[in-house]
């Protein structure tokens, strides 16, 4: 078919007749298919079924992980979780099962008492505010709103943040204490930041003594393709440019093992280390060793990590293959959307044409699949341009996904008709 905006008024009215009437056939269907997050399906789940029959209690330092203690991990979990987050033993926190809740109680911690140099608690300053590489993840937006903090729209690139921005508004304003990054495979973009970019959010200069980059690594072992993309140590570009308390990185396994029973890790230099392991003591006697330990005795090391991985690619790639496959055969030539082809991660960013996001997803929801809401990957949930969607393609069945794409791209075609359509 031609593109859109070259048809007359006539047959682009026509088409969406059309087009209606496909809608029309999927909603009398009642279908219920849930792509609102980027959750594994059932069959990844089952890849680590094996890590509940591990009975062992003890760790390697003879700990009976039953009881107390042991408030930033047990051993053997510190030396695996060092190797996937890249930092050493001693710059690592093994916790809970989720990543998203370390950095919201750092960002709590600090509202509350500061951080390393910092010389008054965030939470009496006048402003605190974040910048915030647009889209992104909408948790992360979702802790700014929960402190009252204010959120910066920076844009994405093709190779992470704009730099030109960001370098800019750390060094003129003090207010700003921190940037979110989701540097791998990001959320939605599935991008991964270059050498360039990294370098320069570790070495830049800032107005703030105390800011902060929360390096939320989520996706580091990820890989669709092949062996995946390299992305560069923040810690050691901290540390070589006398930055060295600059970051706190954090990742999971959530998406490796069990997303509502894994394992979280954070890692920054020592100092912010043994600061927030002496506030750690006063909020808890310790996490779920446990199932540190069933962890570590299941995924063992590096490369048993890796091979565990390919097997939730082999899962998965098809699924977004299906998807990228079906936006191509019914959108390629319309010049009415974009989208990116990520090598990892659990999304696919979807730009419509500007002021068709919203309607999409509305229509999508009335014929019965849930996708993520339009505007939640900028702050406050308003995407300037109305025109971001993340796909999530994991957790259906494949027929499943199938039907809920071809109804995303009938929608995707019915909005940007009626834009087009005013426009005539």
């Amino acid at each position: 078919m031609a593109q859109f905006a070259k048809m007359d008024k006539k047959a682009l009215q026509q088409t969406r007749v059309e087009l209606f009437k496909r809608y029309e056939e999927y909603k009398s269907q009642k279908l219920k298919y849930d792509m609102s997050r980027g959750k594994p399906c059932k069959e990844q789940l089952d890849l680590s079924l094996d890590m509940m029959n591990i009975k062992d209690y003890k760790s390697s330092s003879g700990t009976d992980c039953r009881n107390y203690g042991g408030i930033d991990g047990i051993p053997e979990a510190k030396e695996l979780f060092s190797q996937i987050i890249e930092a050493s033993v001693d710059e690592v926190i093994v916790g809970g099962n989720s990543s998203l809740t370390m950095i919201y109680d750092t960002i709590a911690r600090a509202m509350s008492f500061g951080v390393v140099g910092s010389e008054i608690p965030w939470g009496k300053l006048p402003k605190v505010k974040f910048l915030c590489p647009s889209p992104g993840y909408d948790r992360h937006f979702a802790i700014c709103e929960a402190f009252g903090i204010e959120m910066i729209v920076v844009d994405m690139k093709a190779d992470g943040p704009d730099m030109e921005v960001v370098e800019k508004l750390v060094l003129e304003d003090e207010a700003v204490k921190g940037i979110f990054c989701v540097p791998k495979y990001s959320n939605p973009d599935g991008i991964t930041y270059s050498d360039e970019v990294v370098d320069r959010l570790g070495t830049m200069k800032t107005k703030a003594k105390d800011f902060r980059i929360f390096w939320d690594n989520a996706y580091t072992v990820h890989h669709l393709f092949g062996e995946g993309d390299k992305l560069k140590d923040i810690l050691e570009v901290c540390k070589k440019s006398g930055n060295e308390d600059r970051v706190f990185m954090y990742t999971s396994t959530s998406k490796v093992t069990f997303p509502g029973a894994g394992v979280a890790v954070m890692a920054a230099s020592k100092a912010n280390i043994s600061l927030i392991k002496k506030q750690l003591s006063i909020q808890g006697i310790g996490p779920d060793k446990l199932n540190q330990l069933r962890h570590v005795k299941f995924l063992k090391n590096m490369d048993n990590i890796a091979q565990h991985m390919k097997k939730h690619a082999e899962i998965i790639r098809p699924k977004f293959l299906t998807v990228l496959d079906i936006l191509h055969k019914e959108l390629g030539d319309k010049e009415i959307a974009w989208w990116n082809k990520p090598n990892g991660g659990y999304f696919i960013s979807f730009n419509t044409l500007d002021g068709c996001a919203k309607k999409v997803v509305d229509m999508t929801a009335e014929a019965g699949v849930v996708m993520t809401p339009a505007g939640a990957t900028f702050p406050y949930g308003k995407d300037p341009r109305d025109r971001n969607i993340r796909i999530a393609p994991t957790l259906p069945a494949m027929d499943e996904l199938k039907k809920a794409m071809e109804i995303f791209c009938i929608c995707v075609q019915i909005a940007s008709i009626d834009k087009l359509l005013l426009d005539k």
